[in-house]
């Protein structure tokens, strides 16, 4: 049986986590799931290593939702750096997915693009790990996950 992580954060104002585990449920079978919540985006590459290394994940999903101020985009970049080295250190994927809070126009629409972000990468998720060859058939065709597709030129 795989095990699929799922990294979280208390910052984020949306229970990304959560919905990211229910999509998983809905999409399919042959995993179980490890959580691992922290405080905020900085923390999700050792959360990562540790569902890797500890909990013997195959992938993790790294979710997080960074505020609007300067210091803000920096930390997001931080973080999605040492997220990078951690796939590298392990050889194992990580599915970032982060919602900045400025994307959003107010609550309601954020919590949508949270959503379906969050749900959206869940499916990417399982296909990376049991269906590579639906992302393949899907390459070149501008998905985009929170908002509608871009499409293919």
């Amino acid at each position: 049986m795989k095990i699929i992580g799922i990294a979280d954060t208390t910052f984020a104002r949306v229970d990304m986590g959560s919905e990211a585990i229910d999509e998983l449920k809905k999409t399919g079978t042959g995993f179980r799931i490890e959580r691992y919540t922290v405080p905020g985006v900085k923390d999700l590459p050792v959360a990562c290593k540790k569902l890797f290394e500890e909990r013997k994940c195959d992938i993790v999903m790294a979710l997080g939702m960074p505020g609007t101020e300067a210091i803000d985009k920096v930390c997001a970049h931080e973080a999605s750096t040492g997220l990078i080295q951690v796939q590298l250190l392990t050889n194992k994927h990580i599915i970032e997915v982060f919602v900045h809070i400025d994307e959003a126009k107010n609550d309601k629409e954020l919590k949508l693009l949270a959503s379906n972000r969050s749900r959206e990468h869940a499916v990417n998720t399982y296909n990376l790990l049991f269906r590579p060859e639906r992302l393949t058939k899907m390459a070149g065709t501008g998905q985009r996950q929170g908002f509608a597709d871009a499409g293919k030129i």
